[in-house]
């Protein structure tokens, strides 16, 4: 279980941008977009003839995490702003906590193998600094760690294959996505 591992890799949002949009924006009408605020999806309108996957303050990290919420939804939630999934900020209950992460351990899953397809840190989030998480943190991890696996071995979503592929390439990866690399101990 070997990782070519590129020295002095540099990872910027830029490098996300072109390979998003050489994959998805002829078939999928669907561009990569470095925002100024809050990361969101946009699905196309009057505004805009493309779809938007706007992720947060040209942070790397958010780009990854937005385009694996995109990998994930399906046709018709792409047609919806913010995939018609509800988002309650920091300061969630416990039963609001456990529902964010019901809804985020698929996708952060696929945002850890993104990170390590480019070979860049993943940090698990439960995105609930001031609320209650009641010790989720362990509960979470477990269950990014299983959809993780599952991924690794059905395969991962057509669009998030893809990605991954363009990533591993990119970044000269090979050998970052073998199922061995991804443990309870390498995700914090």
């Amino acid at each position: 279980m070997t990782t070519q591992v590129c020295p002095k890799v540099t990872h910027h949002y830029n490098d996300l941008i072109y390979l998003f949009n050489g994959l998805f924006q002829p078939a999928n009408h669907t561009i990569l977009v470095a925002g100024e605020h809050e990361p969101e999806y946009c699905p196309a309108d009057g505004q805009c003839r493309w779809n938007r996957v706007i992720f947060a303050h040209g942070f790397f990290a958010s780009a990854l995490h937005e385009i694996s919420h995109w990998c994930i939804a399906g046709a018709r939630r792409r047609q919806l702003y913010d995939y018609g999934y509800w988002y309650k900020p920091d300061g969630r209950s416990a039963d609001e906590q456990a529902l964010f992460e019901q809804v985020e351990a698929r996708p952060q899953a696929l945002e850890w193998i993104f990170s390590r397809a480019a070979g860049s840190p993943f940090h698990l989030s439960l995105d609930n600094l001031s609320g209650d998480d009641s010790g989720s943190l362990e509960r979470f991890r477990q269950a990014v760690l299983t959809h993780a696996h599952r991924y690794l071995d059905n395969g991962l979503p057509a669009r998030a294959g893809r990605f991954a592929e363009a990533l591993t390439q990119w970044y000269g990866r090979v050998g970052a996505l073998e199922k061995g690399h991804f443990t309870a101990e390498g995700l914090r």
